[in-house]
C-alpha cells in the first residue's frame, strides 16, 4: 500500500469515526494510540502513560471539530504535546525521558543513561528536543505546536542539547 493509500485510508476512517462509528473511531484509536505513546514519553516521563491516555481521551472528544481529516496526525500530535507538558509540569518534577525508540532494542542500559540524562532537561526543553529531533518538524512549526516564538524554540533546543550533552559526557 502505498503512502497515498495509507493517507485516503485514514481519511475514510477519521470521517466514519466522525460520524459515530464506533468501530471506526475503535480502529482509529488502537493507529493512534503508539504515536502519542511516542510523544508522551519522553517528555511526560514517567507520566507518559497517563499523558498518553489524556491525549487519546481528548482526541476521542474533540475528533468531530477536526475539519481536515486529512491532518490528523498534526493535529493529534499537538494535542499529545500539549497533554505531555501540562502532565510533565503537574509532576513538578524533571524526570527522564522514554527515548526507548532510540537505543538498540534489548540495551536497557542505554536506554537508563538516557532517561536518566533527559532528567535533568525541564518539560519544555524535553519537548523541544522530540519535536525537533525525534518528530523531525522545523523550528516554526514546533513554535506554532508549542505556541512560542520561534526564537525561544531555538534557544531552548540550543540549552535542551547543551544540557544533554554535558550531562551525557559527564
Amino acid at each position: 500500500m502505498s503512502d497515498d493509500d495509507d493517507r485516503a485510508a485514514t481519511v475514510r476512517l477519521v470521517r466514519a469515526a466522525q460520524r459515530g462509528d464506533t468501530l471506526a473511531m475503535a480502529t482509529l484509536l488502537d493507529e493512534l494510540a503508539p504515536y502519542v505513546g511516542r510523544i508522551c514519553g519522553p517528555i511526560a516521563l514517567d507520566q507518559g502513560a497517563d499523558a498518553a491516555q489524556e491525549a487519546l481521551v481528548a482526541v476521542f472528544r474533540s475528533l468531530r471539530s477536526l475539519k481536515d481529516p486529512a491532518a490528523v496526525r498534526g493535529w493529534v500530535r499537538a494535542i499529545a504535546v500539549r497533554e505531555a507538558v501540562r502532565m510533565a509540569r503537574r509532576s513538578a518534577r524533571a524526570v527522564p525521558a522514554d527515548l526507548s525508540t532510540l537505543p538498540a532494542r534489548g540495551d536497557l542500559q542505554l536506554a537508563a543513561d538516557i532517561r536518566d540524562v533527559l532528567d535533568r532537561l525541564s518539560p519544555e526543553h524535553r519537548a523541544v528536543l522530540v519535536l525537533r529531533d525525534v518528530e523531525g518538524l522545523d523550528e516554526r512549526a514546533a513554535a506554532e505546536l508549542l505556541g512560542v516564538r520561534v526564537g525561544t524554540v531555538k534557544s531552548r533546543l540550543s540549552r535542551a542539547r547543551d544540557t544533554f550533552r554535558k550531562a551525557w559526557t559527564s
